[in-house]
């Protein structure tokens, strides 16, 4: 597996790709709606990587894109990351180094905190952030839980309360 960074020329050919490779369910936990199909407005917006405010890293097997996880940022130094991993690839470490990759990406850009929403039956993004992200926020929503992941652990202040929270499961 091969794990790069996409840019605007890149990223058509890779989120095309990916979206085709997702099932009808991996579409709604990762969409959070029933997507049959990627709108031309959507498809612009996750095609718009420019390394600034918008990164993504893309898996490849054998040259064939089998997964995508990016983030946007929505502050000075925060952002929102998604990840998605072609069905026929899920569970076997994909999403894992995917996840990585972005990681370091963000700290490259100066992001200091990442976050998102999670649908509370997927499971296995759960798992993965909790692999992946010691020490990840989540927290319980309405309709979601929202994660929240710190960067910059040497100068974020974590309280008594964080450390509970990020052990006890949801």
């Amino acid at each position: 597996m091969r794990v790069t960074e996409l840019n605007r020329d890149t990223a058509p050919e890779a989120v095309d790709a990916v979206f085709e490779g997702l099932s009808a369910r991996s579409r709604y936990l990762r969409f959070h709606s029933p997507t049959p199909r990627l709108t031309a407005s959507a498809r612009r917006v996750l095609i718009d990587v420019d390394g600034e405010r918008h990164a993504a890293v893309c898996a490849r097997i054998g040259g064939d894109p089998v997964g995508i996880a990016r983030l946007i940022k929505t502050g000075e130094r925060c952002a929102e990351i998604a990840v998605a991993v072609v069905d026929l690839w899920q569970r076997r470490g994909v999403g894992r180094r995917l996840l990585e990759e972005l990681t370091a990406v963000a700290a490259r850009m100066g992001v200091a905190e990442l976050h998102g929403d999670v649908l509370p039956d997927n499971e296995a993004m759960l798992a993965l952030v909790r692999k992946v992200l010691p020490g990840v926020r989540l927290t319980r929503e309405i309709d979601t839980i929202q994660l929240s992941y710190p960067l910059a652990w040497v100068t974020a202040e974590i309280t008594d309360a964080d450390l509970i929270d990020s052990l006890q499961g949801i």
